[in-house]
């Protein structure tokens, strides 16, 4: 597709529209409202922005730049000709096609740091004043992508923090483990490949374990990701329990860990009855598991997520599987060793996964549960799927790009929006912004002159279509886990 498709039909007649004489268009990208975001999500990871700019870099490199003037702004021609109804003058496109790369300006906010609403995390200008456009045309491709990544981050980080703060008040010991705590599962779920990267590498930011397979390849080539990237584990789905049959699902077992007699085995145990499998199958192979040299791991993957980890019972020695839940279960068969803190911790061969319709407050939930019960919470892995990551919108974090600073015939102009019908999120900033760091959080300084916008947090990562400051995934990893 034309890359100067990639924006709303509207902007299409903004080069007319803007004060004749403009010379500059600043724009900044600032997450307004955390209303709609899981309780906790108090700010916004910065994350995302290099991807998003390497990855439009080159597809106006491969979509417009690199092809033949006349065959792609005669494209832009018959088509916004018949779009609009007009004789579409696509004079200022033939003109970005001689300059052959983006006229803009970019300063972000580190990777990897958390920023508090309502402060900048990106902003965007033009370098050449014939192309004053070019800010707010871009508008809609960077909203379109950016808003996703930052907000899994954010609500992995969210995770992360919860399963933090549970190992550390039930197996402190182990707290390495909450980096794979939270398990990727939600491709299939998503928008679309795009989608599911965008989303995949903000959950991969924050943790390990993914399912997410496309992040691997998308961190090397947009973060320079060397080396392990995010890890998984041999695991079975529905189709293949079904075709073992449910007469012998109990043969099943055997076979997968026949096939793999090392490592961490995940088998999906509801396809039928989980509670058959918990109370009759598992006792059985209670030999075969624990001669094991690694984990089998169960997972359920229907019902009440909480209730069927935890239990309907919120006190040990229930009477019925139902009551008891998988971790109380697998203890009751495998047993285990009581921490030094006193919560019992399942044998080293055998744990379960959760990975259908969790969200924060049920992760929360499960943690409290199972520490209520005496378990450590580090005996479940939760697998976090599209019923977190996909939903969520842009106003999730109420994220928008705004221009606030106009040149008009050399005259600068501080502009802002503030609807009298709005109740205050949909106010922007005015004029130039800088981000300054103030008792170690960022703060919005804005209304200022262009000498003080170069100082500040905001650093330059993008400009004439050359990368600056560019920064890595192990380098991001770094600032997260160094702010939990």
């Amino acid at each position: 597709m034309n890359a100067l498709l990639l924006t709303d039909g509207y902007k299409t007649g903004h080069h007319q529209q803007y004060p004749k004489g403009t010379e500059e268009v600043y724009s900044n990208w600032t997450p307004r409202s955390n209303a709609y975001a899981p309780k906790g999500c108090n700010k916004v990871v910065s994350f995302g922005q290099q991807y998003v700019f390497k990855w439009l870099h080159n597809y106006f490199q491969d979509n417009f730049f690199s092809k033949p003037k006349a065959e792609v702004c005669n494209e832009l021609k018959e088509e916004l000709s018949l779009y609009l109804g007009v004789d579409y003058d696509v004079t200022h496109y033939e003109e970005l096609h001689d300059l052959q790369f983006l006229p803009i300006k970019v300063k972000s906010l580190p990777e990897g740091v958390e920023v508090p609403i309502r402060v900048p995390m990106l902003t965007v200008v033009n370098t050449d004043k014939k192309f004053f456009w070019i800010t707010n045309f871009l508008e809609t491709i960077l909203s379109t992508m950016l808003w996703q990544p930052m907000t899994s981050a954010s609500i992995a980080l969210r995770y992360k923090r919860i399963f933090k703060e549970w190992v550390l008040k039930t197996d402190k010991d182990n707290s390495a483990f909450i980096d794979f705590q939270g398990h990727d599962f939600s491709m299939r779920g998503m928008g679309g490949l795009q989608s599911a990267i965008a989303s995949g590498m903000g959950h991969g930011a924050v943790f390990l374990g993914s399912d997410t397979l496309p992040v691997i390849s998308s961190f090397r080539k947009y973060y320079n990701a060397e080396g392990f990237v995010v890890g998984s584990v041999n695991a079975t789905e529905h189709s293949v329990m079904c075709a073992g049959t449910k007469d012998d699902e109990i043969g099943t077992f055997k076979t997968l860990m026949e096939t793999y007699p090392s490592g961490i085995l995940s088998v999906v145990s509801d396809t039928w009855d989980l509670w058959k499998v918990l109370t009759q199958y598992l006792p059985q192979l209670k030999e075969e598991v624990l001669s094991r040299d690694g984990k089998l791991v169960i997972r359920p993957d229907s019902g009440d997520p909480v209730a069927i980890i935890c239990g309907e019972s919120h006190k040990l020695g229930a009477n019925k599987p139902q009551d008891k839940g998988v971790v109380e279960l697998l203890w009751d068969i495998f047993g285990g060793t009581t921490n030094a803190q006193g919560y019992k911790v399942l044998d080293s061969h055998i744990g379960a996964i959760y990975g259908d319709s969790i969200t924060t407050e049920r992760a929360e939930n499960i943690c409290q549960r199972l520490s209520d019960k005496g378990f450590a919470t580090t005996n479940v892995v939760l697998g976090i799927g599209s019923f977190t990551y996909q939903f969520n919108t842009r106003d999730t974090f109420g994220f928008a790009m705004k221009a606030t600073s106009v040149v008009v015939n050399g005259e600068r102009r501080q502009i802002f929006k503030d609807p009298i019908t709005d109740d205050g999120i949909k106010k922007s900033a005015k004029g130039l912004v800088k981000v300054e760091v103030v008792d170690n959080e960022y703060v919005l300084v804005d209304q200022i002159t262009p000498e003080e916008e170069n100082e500040g947090e905001l650093q330059v990562i993008y400009k004439d279509g050359e990368f600056v400051n560019q920064i890595t995934l192990q380098e991001i990893r770094a600032k997260i886990n160094g702010s939990i």
